[in-house]
């Protein structure tokens, strides 16, 4: 796992030397060697941080050139199938200086062109330049593990694996993207192509692009789509159980590849604990862990974790990570480069930091809810789709609308009740919405004008997809996952110089979940994620705890009531600093907490806006 930036230019770069600070604000990405390389026409520099993982050696330290010095390569990622690959090239005559997955990719480049992404399996994102055909080259994993920024401007593109290597380098306003903004305060990320700026994009998961230093040219492209479920080649479910334990297995067995020690991160939950029986199975040596925090006994899963690890045999450590104070909320603003409203970033932070003393690389088991069905809200969903076969959507709309009007924002139910108004034949209800547009009028201190309808413009990316379950788990994979969850595990993880990895979003693994798993056995009104937990029943211990659901969260409700937590939200949010967000509405959800409402998490968006404005200094223009 690395850090990588680059720039490429139809003119000579007149700064070079500026990539040496992208890759200083890039350090943690890759503390273990750094390197840039400058073209000879002085167009293209790219620059390195590495964290060793493949190779040891100086031989797998970046960027790489090929043999004849004129494709060179900046990677960040792990190709899970690279041996696979390697022996096809050298079948063919290439020979390989190194022992690592870089260089395989390399060399598949130079097979096979940008056809490669069809044939690489990993999570990655690199930046290749060929020199003979004056081309740059950006490709991004298919569900968005790792990172990629970029800008063009003034006929160069700038692209990092964190935005603060852009900024490192570019001079430019960092004015706010006033639709971005609205996205986060809506679903808690920003989806899509764009970025919390406006002069900064993300290239999206399962995506590539090319840029033309000789014309100064740009094309993006999809390079990989989820499958459609094969309704004429059902499987029965003894078969679909036989055909996923054999791919993840192997999915299991190449992400246990490292010239280092590899950890999983053994929650206890269904999804860690089917990781450590595969694992238990390939290797007679498993390292896991457990992390625990201090006075939250709520949030403790040890006594669950135990359970598989003694089954498993697995070489098992307990740590009990450091107390949690509102000092880390300043520490996730100033190395957060965008706002994200996911407060469980905050445990995942730690639990790296304490994993990190340990080792560079974990497994973990994100991805499973999106790919086999775990959430609460796809039983939901079924059964409001029950509801609508009796209940007319206009009076459904009505009754939505009347506990919009009855009902304050944090009320039990509220966002369920808000579903109902929502035409479930080609729509999606957002359930775990922070602030909807009505609310946004309300509290946010910017022109009106520049404001827009963000459920509408959210809508419009809705997959078109038949099945109700199946649209809303495509809806998780392309937007929630790779912009929320997979985030927080790559900053969190990133930080502290970790590599983790997920087994359940292994190519084949999920096409296999969306082609041949039918609905009925991921997700019903009464039960979730059904056939990998028929899964578990064959392999867990049979006294392992099938109903419990617990996420990886902290007691910020609980926190909100006295104390230190409640001091830092208010001292921070009613300054004279913070005057994006009115103060009396902050006020009213500070009053609805203490009658017993949720808002904790919206009060905690907030503030990381708030924290993150005070950090970054970004731009308003005149929307503000």
């Amino acid at each position: 796992m690395c850090g990588i930036v680059g720039i490429a230019s139809t003119n000579r770069i007149t700064k070079p030397e500026l990539l040496q600070e992208a890759l200083a604000k890039l350090k943690h990405r890759g503390p273990d060697a750094s390197g840039v390389w400058l073209s000879s026409n002085q167009k293209v520099t790219l620059g390195h941080n590495r964290l060793a993982i493949l190779d040891l050696t100086d031989h797998g330290n970046q960027p790489m050139h090929d043999g004849s010095n004129k494709i060179h390569l900046t990677f960040n990622g792990e190709i899970y199938n690279y041996k696979a690959l390697k022996k096809e090239l050298q079948l063919s005559g290439v020979t390989f200086q190194s022992h690592t997955d870089t260089e395989v990719v390399l060399e598949a480049y130079k097979r096979w062109g940008t056809d490669c992404l069809s044939r690489i399996e990993g999570m990655f994102a690199f930046g290749l330049y060929d020199e003979n055909m004056e081309l740059l080259f950006l490709a991004r994993d298919r569900a968005g593990e790792k990172p990629l920024y970029y800008s063009v401007t003034n006929g160069q593109i700038i692209f990092s694996s964190e935005i603060k290597g852009i900024f490192a380098v570019a001079q430019q306003d960092r004015q706010v993207d006033l639709h971005s903004l609205q996205s986060l305060l809506f679903q808690g990320f920003v989806k899509g192509d764009k970025s919390i700026y406006q002069e900064i994009q993300k290239l999206p998961p399962a995506h590539a692009l090319r840029y033309d230093l000789s014309e100064g040219e740009i094309s993006q492209w999809r390079y990989w789509h989820l499958p459609k479920y094969q309704t004429d080649r059902q499987l029965g479910e003894s078969e679909l159980l036989e055909r996923l334990e054999e791919k993840l297995k192997q999915s299991v067995r190449q992400q246990l590849q490292a010239d280092v020690p590899v950890g999983i991160l053994l929650s206890g939950g269904v999804d860690s604990s089917l990781i450590t029986a595969m694992a238990a199975q390939l290797s007679g040596h498993v390292k896991t862990y457990n992390v625990s925090f201090p006075g939250q006994h709520k949030f403790n899963e040890s006594a669950h974790a135990r359970l598989v690890a003694d089954h498993f045999g697995t070489d098992h450590t307990e740590i009990e990570a450091s107390q949690m104070t509102p000092e880390i909320l300043l520490q996730m603003a100033s190395e957060m480069d965008e706002p994200m409203i996911d407060s469980s970033i905050l445990p995942t932070y730690l639990v790296s930091q304490e994993i990190a003393k340990y080792g560079k690389v974990a497994l973990g088991g994100d991805g499973a809810d999106e790919v086999f069905g775990g959430y609460y809200h796809y039983s939901y969903l079924q059964k409001l789709q029950q509801l609508s076969t009796v209940i007319p959507l206009p009076i459904r709309k009505f009754l939505s609308a009347t506990a919009h009007m009855l009902l304050p924002l944090g009320a039990r139910g509220g966002n369920w009740m808000d579903a109902l108004r929502v035409d479930l034949r080609n729509e999606l209800p957002f359930m775990y919405a922070h602030f909807d547009d009505r609310q946004q009028q309300k509290f946010l201190r910017l022109k009106k004008q520049h404001l827009i309808h963000i459920e509408k413009d959210w809508q419009a990316w809705v997959p078109e997809e038949k099945m109700l379950l199946s649209r809303s788990m495509r809806m998780d994979f392309s937007n929630y996952l790779p912009e929320d969850i997979l985030v927080k595990v790559d900053r969190a993880s990133m930080m502290n110089s970790l590599e983790i990895r997920a087994p359940f979003l292994d190519q084949h693994v999920v096409e296999f979940a969306f082609e041949y798993i039918p609905e009925s056995l991921k997700a019903t009104p009464q039960k979730r994620k059904i056939l990998l937990k028929n899964m578990g029943k064959k392999l867990l211990p049979e006294t392992f705890d099938w109903k419990r659901k617990q996420g990886f969260s902290i007691p910020l409700s609980a926190w909100l009531k006295e104390g230190e937590w409640r001091t830092f939200f208010k001292d921070e949010l009613f300054s004279g600093q913070q005057d994006l967000f009115d103060h009396k509405y902050i006020n009213r959800l500070f009053r609805d907490q203490d009658r017993g409402l949720n808002n904790s998490e919206r009060l905690y968006a907030l503030l990381m806006i708030h924290l993150w404005r005070k950090a970054h200094q970004p731009s308003f223009g005149d929307q503000l």
